[in-house]
């Protein structure tokens, strides 16, 4: 288990600061196996990159009111990003991926276009992979939105995006 270190940067911005120095500084006290839990009143995706460049995986969840809060981890104790609408079941039960998609060369919006499609293709309760290049953070509501579980998070060289979506079940 990842113990994180807050950083809440919601007051600096809301000022019109630029709390990127604070949040670096927070980055260099970590101990090994640490992680970072950011508050923002933004979601911060320009600094996803920079973070997966200094060996972290992101997870971000919106809070009450438009703020966020991230998980920066560190990627050998890599955290997934996980939706499901019931809530109620074992990803280790999900069958092995009928489907394999690589879309790390294709360009936007290719990708969702590509796996929605693939996603439409799946029986009740099928599975599919996929490889991305990055985050795909316009995706996930349309997934929800049909009622499509899914998991994923960067690898631990955080290169490379995984994404496991599964079909809703009868």
């Amino acid at each position: 288990m990842t113990a994180y270190i807050d950083v809440d940067v919601r007051p600096i911005l809301r000022t019109g600061g630029e709390p990127f120095s604070l949040i670096m500084a927070a980055l260099a006290r970590l101990e090994q196996g640490q992680g970072l839990r950011l508050f923002a009143t933004f979601k911060p995706v320009p600094l996803f990159a920079v973070m997966a460049d200094k060996g972290f995986a992101h997870s971000a969840r919106e809070m009450d009111g438009g703020e966020w809060e991230v998980l920066f981890t560190p990627a050998a104790a890599k955290t997934e990003r996980v939706s499901a609408p019931s809530g109620d079941f074992d990803f280790g039960a999900w069958p092995a991926p009928g489907i394999q998609l690589d879309n790390r060369d294709l360009e936007p919006p290719e990708p969702m276009v590509r796996i929605l499609a693939a996603a439409d293709e799946l029986g009740p309760g099928e599975t599919l992979s996929a490889l991305l290049r990055r985050e795909p953070v316009f995706l996930f509501p349309q997934l929800e939105r049909r009622g499509f579980r899914w998991l994923g998070g960067f690898t631990p060289d955080g290169g490379t995006y995984e994404l496991t979506v599964r079909a809703p079940s009868p």
